[in-house]
């Protein structure tokens, strides 16, 4: 199935005082380049966030956002020092008695003193299980969301491939009538300036105009690369570059019948043709 790369996606969960959300937005790349953005506190996930998203995309820039809230119940619990405590106050009451001080320490200076208090990390192993979970969660939408564009995608590039099929066949319905009327300016101008015309010679120059206005053989390749696009289209695999690389075969073609018109509406079939071909090139671009 056909997947763009532009996609965005966002899913949470909020439990015992604890919220979780992941914001992934990805958007077109011509390799998959990953960028977890972690809290401190999850950034030991970096490699394993980075192996989810690369099983489920092949292409595409994609940022992974995670936000993490935490109630006062399940922040770090501090705890004093006591040795360091004792230490701290049997200094200041030395200090206190030698200079006669009355005013009594001020409790948060003496809280602040390093070592004097100790923050126990809380074990934050099951959150990280319960964020690596949700992320897979949220890559389901991502996929979904991505999958849904590209079946857009899809049908656009189809139509496109419908309408320059259909100016291959005019083009090649009209070749028999534009060698004709060339066959036919040729020998009124020559007509003009010699009198006995040597019939012979003039079908054989004749034969090798036609020969050089001949375009029979990009009309093959033209629709023989949209057949190859619309069954491209039916894979199941990334395919973005496959049809980068037609878009480039579909628009040498159409330049190739542009520089052998003979004629104003050859020229404009051609054009038509490329311009075809640059709205198919572009939505290709966020085609994973």
């Amino acid at each position: 199935m056909i997947r763009s790369m532009t996609s965005f996606a966002r899913g949470g969960r909020t439990e015992d005082g604890i919220e979780l959300v992941w914001e992934l937005r990805s958007v077109n790349h011509r390799y998959l380049e990953i960028q977890p953005r972690l809290p401190e506190d999850f950034r030991q996930l970096d490699a394993a966030v980075r192996e989810a998203v690369a099983r489920r995309l092949g292409r595409g820039k994609v940022e992974c956002g995670l936000r993490y809230r935490a109630d006062g119940a399940n922040i770090a619990a501090i705890s004093l020092n006591e040795p360091m405590l004792d230490q701290l106050l049997g200094a200041m009451e030395a200090i206190r008695n030698r200079e006669s001080l009355l005013r009594e320490p001020d409790i948060m200076a003496v809280l602040a003193w390093p070592g004097v208090t100790v923050a126990r990390a809380a074990d934050l192993t099951p959150v990280q299980a319960q964020a690596m979970a949700l992320l897979e969660t949220v890559l389901d939408d991502l996929v979904a969301t991505r999958e849904r564009e590209g079946a857009r995608l899809a049908a656009l590039i189809e139509s496109r491939c419908e309408l320059l099929q259909a100016q291959v066949d005019k083009a090649r319905q009209r070749m028999p009538v534009v060698i004709e009327a060339v066959r036919e300016r040729l020998r009124n101008r020559l007509a003009e300036v010699a009198e006995n015309l040597d019939e012979q010679r003039l079908e054989q120059e004749m034969a090798l105009l036609a020969q050089r206005l001949d375009v029979d053989e990009e009309m093959d390749r033209l629709s023989t690369h949209l057949q190859e696009v619309r069954d491209v289209l039916k894979r199941d695999e990334p395919v973005g570059r496959r049809l980068d690389f037609l878009m480039q075969e579909l628009n040498r073609e159409a330049n190739t019948l542009g520089s052998k018109s003979a004629d104003s509406e050859s020229t404009a079939i051609s054009v038509e043709m490329k311009v075809l071909i640059e709205q198919m090139r572009e939505q290709v671009q966020n085609i994973e």
